[in-house]
């Protein structure tokens, strides 16, 4: 297994985590089966936004004497009224519901405690008008919550809850074709047949600019709907491609700021499939060429991090410099400068980017603009004027 900072929360996170999808399978047995592989893959991360109360009791059991050999993203505002899971504002059932999913669990803290699902503006104003961020930071500093996280599928009220409410966590629907959708408060216009049929030119800026605003604020992403419930994996989904789980996850785990996903699984078989992830090869990872051939979707000019363009002969990390390049140029976006990165080459650098930067052991200025590497890009990604760029901003 293989593991990430989840962001700036000092927890070490295993980059395969586990959903709840499949856990009150088998009359609710399949709890016990699932953590125990779990154990066995070297998985330390789940996530429980189910409100069964017969769940969240067989998830309690199956962490009895393990509870410090898992992390727990648990969300809070998930409750369950007349016999079904519901999604609250309202603070009294949001503290009410928070009490009994601890009482469940049989523990006194969450790693990350989730605020549920939301994908408008005006639900996020809700959130902060009805007291539910201010009980989630009480919570925190009570330390039942370690840290604050939120879901959500819309990247502008993901951005605005992460700059303006001190979320450090944000669970986020991560996968090469969600990634082409505009910012919407309807989530199922994320997988609407019709949203496909179109011309799709590259990944919406909203969702580029999000990613790179977690990054640089040490906001750890945790990825559900890696695979689009299925979608990208089957004969008749949505981009018309089959991907392979590898080709889902490790585009996923390429994104800036990305620490885990958490698929789906309904069985033992399953979990074991996601977690062969971490022993494939390169070939096996490697989703370049299967969104090259999206049908009606053009990735020209834009750099997937795919790394098709080395080996570099003077051997420089090139997805590496230009991801530090989009996250330098990204604090000029939000500062509202974007002029800078253009022209002087002042962005304001966080100086965790710049470190990173540093840290390579060979950067942009040792272009010898060959050439090779616009050759093998399958995107057309003008990549010698990408290193010009880095020179500018990083200064070699």
């Amino acid at each position: 297994m293989e593991y990430r900072q989840l962001g700036n929360t000092g927890l070490k996170v295993s980059v395969i985590g586990m959903g709840c999808e499949g856990l009150s399978e088998d009359n609710y047995n399949m709890a016990q089966k699932m953590f125990d592989a779990a154990e066995r893959l070297g998985i330390n991360y789940f996530d429980l936004y189910a409100s069964d109360p017969r769940l969240r009791q067989a998830v309690g059991r199956a962490l009895r004497g393990r509870r410090d050999r898992f992390m727990i993203q648990s969300h809070i505002c998930s409750v369950w009224k007349n016999g079904q899971y519901t999604r609250t504002r309202n603070l009294a059932e949001t503290k009410a519901g928070f009490e009994e999913m601890m009482t469940l669990l049989d523990t006194d803290y969450l790693d990350v405690g989730m605020i549920h699902y939301c994908d408008a503006m005006g639900d996020w104003e809700s959130i902060v008008d009805n007291g539910i961020l201010d009980y989630a930071r009480e919570l925190k500093k009570q330390g039942r919550i370690r840290h604050i996280g939120l879901s959500s599928h819309n990247p502008l009220v993901a951005e605005r809850a992460v700059t303006e409410g001190g979320i450090e966590v944000l669970m986020f629907s991560v996968n090469p074709c969600y990634d082409l959708q505009p910012a919407t408060e309807d989530c199922e216009e994320m997988w609407a047949d019709r949203n496909y049929q179109k011309q799709l030119t590259n990944m919406d800026p909203d969702r580029q600019r999000l990613y790179e605003v977690c990054q640089r604020m040490g906001v750890g992403i945790t990825v559900m709907k890696v695979y689009a419930g299925g979608e990208l994996l089957g004969s008749n989904q949505i981009a018309g491609v089959s991907l392979t789980p590898n080709q889902c996850i490790s585009y996923a785990l390429s994104r800036p700021a990305v620490s885990a996903v958490l698929p789906g699984a309904h069985s033992v078989e399953e979990l074991e499939q996601s977690a062969a992830y971490c022993e494939a090869g390169p070939e096996e990872k490697d989703y370049a060429a299967a969104l090259a051939s999206f049908p009606r979707v053009s990735w020209v000019g834009h750099c997937m991090y795919c790394t098709h363009c080395e080996p570099c002969p003077k051997f420089i990390d090139i997805a590496s410099v230009t991801k530090f390049l989009h996250l330098a140029q990204a604090r000029s976006r939000v500062t509202g400068h974007p002029e800078q990165c253009a022209d002087d080459g002042d962005c304001q650098i966080p100086e965790t980017v710049r470190e990173h930067y540093a840290a390579l052991e060979h950067h942009a200025g040792e272009c010898i603009k060959c050439g090779a590497c616009e050759g093998r890009c399958p995107f057309g990604v003008a990549v010698r004027e990408n290193m010009e760029q880095a020179v500018k901003v990083f200064g070699y």
